[in-house]
């Protein structure tokens, strides 16, 4: 079910390349005996055929060596010298090096599943890879969020691997059941971002979060409305209205363009303007939240989120932390 991002060629495509070269050794021998078929002597009969170089070249790099077809010449014994003998070291290594990775690689990738599940503790759990799941986690990498960090779940095998490409650790099966959920560790979770195909398994997926881990945040997107409060209900700590957002978007960039790229821009992280989360700095404690360098949309303090305008006038202390706007177009 858990699959890591890999480092390198997957085992199939390991041992396939493996066999490519053990194939092209034999060839190129084929093709060294056939060219040099005189100075070889058969003792059925004087004529080396192709199949006769096919035959010596299968035994020879086997290390069978039946006898019966041997080099005579000195430039034929000189050839499988520097030639013949190298390829058949090769073609050895090959299938030596193919079966101890098949042998291996099971206890490989056990080893890293273990070493991986003993060291994840306060990641990010992504249930569901489409498109929401994908611009999530494109967030949070951007916002500085390590990818070893993130874990994504997910019952189609195609986003399991499109998770894996992108660095991702992945668990591929449904997000509603326990064993799942546990592979993904969201016990030792410190945030579950839920962007399920549907809001009833959205409502299920919060629900089997909640039994596992009651401190974590959970944040779910819903298509409709009605459901939020189902889903605030289930123990979600916040809940984006995908639809309804993305409607008020369009409408709003439809009536003002300007007003709808801000909007964008404060989306999209990196680009621009950007909303982001800090503590409150030493040197703002007792002023006032419009002093700010940044423009301040609200203080979070004691669990109340004082929001722009009714926290004019509450001077800043210790302990707050500002939802801001500023500009990201410098990295900063």
């Amino acid at each position: 079910m858990l699959r890591l991002p890999g480092h390198g060629p997957g085992p199939v495509r390991a041992i396939l390349q493996r066999l490519a070269l053990a194939l092209g050794c034999l060839v190129l021998v084929v093709a060294v005996v056939y060219l040099d078929r005189h100075g070889y002597r058969d003792a059925v009969d004087d004529s080396i055929t192709l199949l006769d170089a096919v035959y010596y070249a299968t035994v020879t790099l086997s290390t069978t060596g039946y006898g019966d077809i041997t080099p005579a010449s000195q430039q034929a014994r000189f050839v499988n010298v520097l030639v013949v003998t190298p390829l058949r070291i090769l073609f050895l290594i090959v299938l030596v090096g193919t079966t101890v990775e098949v042998l291996t690689e099971r206890t490989r990738q056990q080893y890293r599943h273990a070493r991986w599940r003993a060291t994840l503790r306060d990641h990010t759990v992504v249930v569901g890879y489409g498109t929401k799941g994908r611009s999530a986690v494109r967030a949070l990498v951007a916002e500085g969020m390590d990818a070893q960090r993130i874990v994504v779940v997910d019952p189609d095998p195609a986003m399991i691997a499109q998770a894996n490409e992108d660095g991702l650790a992945a668990v591929l099966g449904d997000a509603t059941r326990r064993d799942v959920l546990e592979q993904a560790r969201v016990r030792d979770a410190d945030r579950v971002l839920v962007s399920a195909a549907r809001d009833d398994t959205a409502v299920l997926v919060v629900l089997t979060v909640r039994q596992l881990n009651t401190t974590a945040s959970v944040v779910s997107a819903v298509r409709e409305s009605e459901n939020a409060p189902l889903l605030r209900q289930s123990g979600a700590t916040s809940v984006v209205v995908s639809s309804e957002a993305a409607g008020r978007l369009l409408a709003l960039s439809s009536s003002s363009p300007a007003t709808g790229e801000v909007l964008e821009d404060l989306l999209v992280p990196q680009t621009g303007l950007e909303v982001s989360e800090r503590p409150v700095r030493p040197d703002e404690i007792g002023r006032d939240p419009r002093e700010s360098d940044d423009l301040v949309l609200a203080v979070l303090r004691g669990g109340r989120a004082l929001r722009f305008g009714s926290a004019e006038g509450n001077p800043l202390v210790a302990g707050d932390r500002l939802v801001v706007v500023h500009d990201n177009r410098d990295g900063e």
